[in-house]
């Protein structure tokens, strides 16, 4: 008798512990959890792009420490920094963000508090607020950013304005700001030695762009931006995109072509009176630009609802 009653209680607090267990994955924890995969490209002996988990990441090992672009969505910036740990043993000293977006800043708050983190101006103040991108189906401001549920942990230690640059010789990187586009803090990250350069988001790939009007971006102003990141940027054979492939000095050239042919559409399309959504409804990618990515109808018409705002403020000048 007493021994069923043991084997009762056994059988009892087993069906417990896979209940609990069974809660836990449902809510994501415990080792239900999905692994955060870091993948590695590598485009030089000691430059590499990893990828997986928000934007596309730059690992420039330099002379006497690593430098890192972009920092990914909340939870990786340990794997970022593991991966690392595989390509180098050298500390990871500068961590540059391209601008203010979550899956670009979030893993930010996971490197060493010794960390030099460097952000154009108005990045550094729109990491102070992190505002959701005009897009989000979600428009709620969090009540605390990620860096304040870290004590401040993750912001920004320096900014620049215009130009910043860091180190010499082989391990010179430039940083650069050509005007509103993305954000209004879209910071392009030259390694000169490499002849490549991180776009961020103002060249995600060769898309219809996101149009950030809450972080400050602009439909009237981004191929502008563009033509001037094309025409000050020497001696480049390779930019690193924010979320797709590596991209040539050529295709920016395009994409250039490709935003400013959106706004004249648009331009037209207001002068004939015709609505914001009509427009969205109607625009198609021109069949010239091959192989670039169906538009997001939400993205689409976010850009045009932007763009007929903007032109509206030109008008009125």
């Amino acid at each position: 008798m007493k021994r069923a009653i043991v084997l009762g209680a056994l059988i009892v607090v087993s069906a417990l512990s896979l209940v609990i267990v069974g809660q836990q994955a449902g809510r994501g924890g415990g080792a239900q959890q999905a692994p955060r995969v870091v993948e590695v490209e590598k485009l030089k002996e000691n430059l590499f792009v990893l990828k997986g988990g928000g934007g596309n990441t730059a690992v420039f090992v330099t002379t006497n420490g690593v430098v890192v672009v972009d920092a990914k969505n909340p939870g990786w910036g340990q794997p970022i920094l593991d991966k690392i740990k595989e390509l180098t043993n050298k500390p990871v000293t500068t961590l540059i963000n391209t601008h203010t977006h979550g899956d670009h800043v979030s893993g930010n708050v996971e490197f060493p508090p010794t960390v030099d983190i460097i952000v154009q101006e108005n990045t550094k103040t729109n990491m102070g607020k992190m505002i959701p991108n005009s897009t989000a189906a979600d428009q709620t401001v969090p009540a605390q950013t990620i860096f304040q549920a870290n004590n401040g942990r993750g912001l920004p230690k320096r900014t620049f304005k215009d130009k910043m640059t860091l180190f010499k010789g082989a391990d010179e990187v430039d940083l650069y700001y050509f005007g509103r586009g993305h954000t209004n803090g879209d910071a392009w990250v030259l390694f000169p030695s490499l002849r490549t350069v991180h776009a961020g988001d103002i060249f995600s790939g060769k898309n219809v762009p996101l149009l950030d009007a809450n972080n400050g971006g602009s439909a009237v102003a981004i191929a502008d931006s563009l033509q001037k990141g094309y025409d000050n940027l020497k001696n480049v054979d390779t930019i690193i995109t924010g979320h797709s492939t590596q991209m040539t000095m050529a295709d920016l050239k395009e994409y250039i072509a490709f935003n400013r042919e959106f706004l004249n559409d648009v331009r037209a399309a207001k002068k004939a009176g015709k609505s914001v959504d009509e427009v969205a409804a109607s625009w198609k990618i021109p069949g010239k630009y091959a192989g670039y990515a169906a538009p997001d109808a939400n993205r689409l018409k976010n850009n045009v609802r932007l763009a007929y705002s903007e032109l509206d403020v030109t008008a009125a000048k």
